[in-house]
């Protein structure tokens, strides 16, 4: 089926070191490259260079290097294919959730095969199970680990297009060049991709030898580019799971219990229902009770007149004052005692938030009794596919999992609920089903980030911070979505030691100060209580560094500083420091305001990147503050795609306005009071500043994550901008969090 063609050897800026790639030739029609690494790949001799090793003890380990450790066995098994029209088809094995990675893979692979981009497409692969690791989507970690793959197998495929040229030219190789999809020859005759194909598929050209162009080479890469799916979207073109034309399946919803994770005891009126206009069936699952109907609508009326006895739920007596008394109880004792030195205490309580992905969760399942179909936007397909399976009874092997692009994620799609309810309900009615969660079904009985409440105590002697040490108790976040099956795999080589949960590693590996403040400790303490929770954009560091940028300000302050003067003499790294002076620089730091009106800055750095984040507000009326400007500097060590690099920047603004500001779930009786984007208070178009800047630094090193760099930073500057205008230390987040509406029925 396959034999190797090429082999390739160089320094990666991914972090994983000098490896041997080698390239496969997969049997198919037309060019289709499949790459390996791995020890199978190399010389007995090579092997000890074909492993990737960890940071070193003076290095800060994050969660995106265990990610790529991971990743490295299966690393280059990606697909890439060259068709008759001219066009390049990569697999990605990562989920697309608006965070633009088609779009930066497309880049590398029109950089690497000198090809327009418009050229390069970039589809997503099926769950792939022996990839093992190695399609996860999270931890900021998609460009990270497949910055060398993806231009490895491109350069692999453009060596053998040369070379089938060059033979069928009886020209050397080494004399020609490649320019916008054609190979080219010294006396200008040219070959395109497309007629070179088939031939570059079938011809035995031996091994050839390939090297991803030099970075300095590079013309596309690091240059702004719009999205390559952004028309599509915007024109209602681009198909999302519930746009498939599968033939008949039919729409699906579920009546869901009153309180999280009650189940059904009795259908009371089960009859009448089936007899509404266009029910088609009705089932008892796991979750609740389904509707299958011809049309949504039908679905929706006839899951909201169903009549249900419900047996009780895991959280049923819990509200936010129960919560919040839990996790004060919780959090563990400082070490140090606020004796000889001066001092400051500070505590903070983040409410539950939801992920609120514009698209809910929804999936397509065709269920038969020798095997299952399945099409959803999963970010962790490979556990997808293994627990749906388990739920059919199935074996793994006759289940297939589409993955599909979805609206929106910021954690969510790491679970894929959706899927396997699907599948449950497509089983238990013997017939294909499309099932679209609610926004309703989503708010409340979605996941959410994880209520927490933080103490913070540092002291200080003689203008230096002695102490600094930070507790954290939180709800407990499920991490039961494949990441913590990486952490096991992987725990003997973490340099976090002892009998840690999936949670504190977690923690220890994404959560680090950046300041020199002394013994500086941070503890995370969980409390099990029984929520639908998950992992929110940026996790722990959200809530986190959030509330340390906060007591920053408050330091500084006891010591008569400028905030940003002392955040500049502790930051420990030079790049941390850089981008604060972009921002303070750009954002006009120290200019007068007026009354009602304040600045607020903060950093935070996270998977090899860093940024700053500088506000301006308006907060005249407390209760209705706004942010009016918003200076953003980010240094993502080598940015492909800096104009995605400034759409993730403002979404975790916007991520940072809501949160910090209003954005909240209220719980009453073991369920979220808010259903929908009216009551779950998400910053509006008004609430958003007109006047942002995002500066994306100039390269500085390897590459790093982007995905969730930019939430911490603008919830510490908004909150502290707060504190400036009104002279209210915020204590509590979303710092305006009424219960100003009627809540549906449950």
């Amino acid at each position: 089926m396959a034999s190797p063609t090429t082999g390739t050897q160089e320094q990666d800026p991914g972090g994983l070191g000098r490896r041997r790639f080698l390239s496969f030739l997969v049997a198919a029609p037309t060019l289709t490259i499949a790459t390996k690494i791995g020890i199978d790949a190399v010389a007995p001799e090579e092997a000890e260079a074909v492993i990737p090793t960890l940071p070193g003890p003076a290095e800060i380990l994050d969660l995106g290097d265990v990610l790529i450790l991971s990743n490295a066995p299966t690393a280059g098994l990606l697909v890439l294919e060259v068709r008759e029209d001219g066009r390049v088809r990569l697999e990605l094995p990562r989920t697309e959730v608006g965070q633009g990675i088609t779009t930066a893979n497309a880049m590398l692979v029109a950089e690497e095969m000198d090809l327009p981009l418009d050229r390069v497409d970039v589809v997503l692969s099926d769950a792939r199970p022996e990839l093992l690791f190695n399609q996860l989507t999270g931890g900021s970690n998609t460009m990270r680990s497949l910055y060398t793959p993806v231009r490895t197998a491109a350069a692999a495929a453009r060596a053998r297009l040369v070379a089938t040229a060059a033979r069928q030219w009886g020209a050397k190789a080494d004399r020609l060049s490649t320019r916008d999809g054609a190979v080219i020859a010294p006396d200008g005759r040219r070959m395109g991709y497309g007629a070179l194909s088939k031939p570059a598929a079938r011809a035995d050209l031996g091994k050839l030898t390939v090297t991803p162009k030099a970075e300095s080479a590079h013309k596309l890469v690091g240059t702004p580019q719009s999205r390559k799916d952004a028309r599509a979207m915007v024109t209602g073109q681009l198909k999302y799971t519930l746009d498939l034309d599968v033939p008949g399946a039919k729409p699906a919803m579920v009546r869901r219990p009153p309180t999280i994770n009650g189940t059904v005891k009795k259908v009371n009126n089960e009859a009448a229902v089936r007899a509404m206009p266009g029910i088609i069936d009705i089932a008892v699952i796991k979750t609740g009770v389904a509707v299958l109907a011809e049309t949504f609508g039908q679905a929706l009326d006839g899951k909201n007149a169903l009549d249900v006895t419900w047996n009780g739920g895991t959280v049923d007596g819990e509200n936010n004052a129960t919560i919040k008394k839990k996790l004060r109880a919780a959090a563990l004792p400082f070490v140090v005692p606020p004796l000889l030195t001066q001092y400051v205490d500070g505590e903070f309580d983040f409410a539950f938030a939801s992920h609120a992905p514009l698209e809910t969760n929804s999936a397509v399942a065709d269920v038969r009794e020798d095997g299952a179909t399945i099409w959803s936007g999963m970010k962790v397909p490979i556990l997808a596919k293994q627990n749906i399976a388990a739920e059919l009874g199935l074996p793994v092997n006759k289940v297939t999992v589409h993955v599909q692009q979805a609206g929106g994620s910021f954690g969510r799609r790491l679970f894929s609920d959706g899927a396997i309810e699907a599948a449950r309900i497509s089983k238990a009615m013997k017939r294909p089903v499309r099932l679209m969660w609610s926004r309703i079904d989503d708010m409340r009985h979605g996941r959410a980030r994880a209520a927490s409440h933080h103490k913070i105590r540092a002291t200080f002697a003689l203008g230096q911070v002695l102490t600094f040490e930070h507790r954290v108790a939180s709800v407990e976040t499920d991490w039961g979505h494949g990441l913590g099956e990486v952490l096991t795999a992987f725990a003997a080589e973490l340099p976090v030691g002892g009998n840690l949960s999936f949670a504190q590693t977690v923690f220890l590996l994404t959560v680090k100060s950046p300041y020199n403040f002394g013994v500086t400790t941070q503890l995370l303490n969980e409390v099990p209580v029984d929520f639908h929770t998950g992992a929110w954009r940026s996790v722990y560091s959200s809530s986190t560094r959030g509330a340390e940028e906060i007591m920053v300000d408050e330091i500084a302050a006891k010591l008569g500083k400028d905030p940003v003067a002392f955040r500049r003499e502790f930051i420990k790294n030079e790049r941390q420091r850089a981008v604060l002076d972009k921002v303070a620089e750009l954002g006009e730091w120290g200019k007068k305001m007026p009354k009602g009106f304040a600045q607020g800055v903060a950093v935070h750095g996270e998977y090899k990147s860093y940024t700053a984040c500088l506000v301006e507000m308006d907060a005249r009326d407390p209760k209705n503050p706004r942010v009016t400007k918003a200076t953003i500097a980010v240094d993502v060590g080598k940015p492909i795609n800096p104009r995605g690099i400034e759409a993730q920047m403002l979404g975790g603004l916007t991520d940072g306005i809501s949160t910090t500001l209003t954005a909240g779930l209220h719980i009453d009786k073991g369920l979220p009071l808010e259903g929908s984007y009216s009551q779950f208070h998400y910053a509006r178009q008004k609430n958003s500043p007109k006047d942002v800047k995002v500066f994306v630094m100039p390269e500085t090193g390897e590459i790093g994550g982007a995905g969730e760099l930019g939430v911490p930073a603008p919830v510490g500057a908004i909150a502290n901008a707060y504190a400036r205008a009104t002279g209210i230390k915020p204590r509590s987040f979303p710092i305006n969090f009424p219960i100003d509406f009627d809540p549906f029925p449950r």
